[in-house]
């Protein structure tokens, strides 16, 4: 009992110490909590301000992404826009140049056309009054013929037979009975001198020409001039020339042959020929026995006749039509378009 006394007073003396030392350590436990606390509550106002500043940050870093991905965007686009750019610049400087260079080429066509016109103005002011002869028609008109008077030697040829007193048959029949004046009066006779007139006032001053009427046989329109040249610069020549057409009264047949045979007997041989008809020929060499000739064998007449032209000259045509010779037109149209020659069927004003 004793033993047991003992054992609950040791028992009972740690039971108080142990309550003394709890009493003691109480107040500094409460204030070592109550900073622990504290230091708790402001790490968690911490946290949590951390972490509404890291949802900030995270939108501010999703906007700034955004951006950057729409910058990246515009940035790509705005270097497309200028490579067009500068591929449009490249292709304009290069219509620029190539304008400038047009434009440099038309202002030297500009300047080499007003030296030519300067030139041409001062050749005509100082030809003033020295030409070989004049020809006026009537009004003020200009035709584009085609028809280029040029060369160092030119043959005018004239169609002198009977068909030139009309355009029809029956009124070339009618008009060759009549008196040499009414012959010669005739309008398509005063048209084809006319002709030849023009053309002879066209020559050149520095050339040299023959006028040759034919028809059932060829002959100079200056008597004793067959076979030789005529200066232009002689007038009084030029003048005997145009007076002989003149003179001429229009009679018999067609003979081109004759005339071709008569151009190329000219030496020097002519650089351009013109001539004035209107239709196939009707004889050849000799006139025929028969009264009257075909179509076929006028064709016939005709390429004889161009085998007898002298070669690589121009033939210029002038027609004035017959009726009743419908492959005349398309004759000798082909025979101006085969030596490179002009063809010509001019209205009856002209020229």
């Amino acid at each position: 009992m004793s033993f047991l006394d003992v054992m609950s007073c040791g028992f009972g003396a740690i039971v108080l110490l142990y309550i003394m030392m709890i009493h003691v350590q109480a107040p500094a436990l409460k204030n070592i909590n109550r900073d622990q606390l504290s230091e708790i509550r402001k790490l968690d106002f911490e946290v949590d301000q951390g972490q509404q500043n890291l949802t900030q940050l995270s939108a501010q870093l999703d906007a700034t992404n955004r951006r950057l991905d729409e910058a990246t965007k515009r940035r790509l686009a705005i270097l497309a826009q200028l490579s067009d750019r500068r591929e449009q610049a490249s292709t304009l400087d290069a219509v620029t140049l190539a304008q400038r260079e047009d434009l440099a080429k038309l202002k030297a066509d500009v300047e080499a056309r007003q030296e030519d016109v300067k030139r041409l103005e001062a050749k005509a002011a100082a030809s003033e009054g020295t030409k070989a002869r004049s020809f006026v028609g009537e009004g003020d008109r200009q035709y584009l013929t085609g028809l280029k008077i040029g060369g160092a030697h030119i043959l005018l040829a004239l169609d002198t037979s009977a068909s030139m007193l009309d355009d029809t048959i029956v009124n070339v029949v009618r008009r060759k009975n009549m008196d040499d004046q009414t012959k010669k009066d005739s309008p398509k006779w005063r048209r084809a001198v006319r002709t030849a007139e023009w053309l002879a006032a066209q020559f050149p001053l520095d050339s040299q020409f023959q006028i040759y009427g034919f028809a059932e046989s060829t002959q100079p329109m200056v008597p004793g001039s067959e076979g030789r040249w005529i200066d232009v610069s002689n007038a009084k020549d030029l003048e005997r020339a145009v007076a002989g057409i003149k003179a001429v009264v229009p009679n018999g047949g067609t003979s081109l042959v004759n005339l071709a045979t008569a151009a190329a007997a000219l030496s020097p041989p002519p650089e351009n020929i013109y001539l004035i008809t209107d239709g196939l020929p009707t004889i050849g060499k000799v006139a025929a026995k028969g009264t009257t000739v075909s179509g076929k064998q006028r064709l016939t007449l005709f390429r004889e006749a161009m085998a007898a032209f002298p070669k690589h000259v121009p033939i210029n045509v002038i027609m004035l039509p017959l009726e009743g010779d419908p492959l005349a037109s398309s004759s000798f149209w082909e025979l101006a378009e085969s030596t490179t020659g002009a063809y010509l069927v001019p209205s009856k004003d002209w020229p």
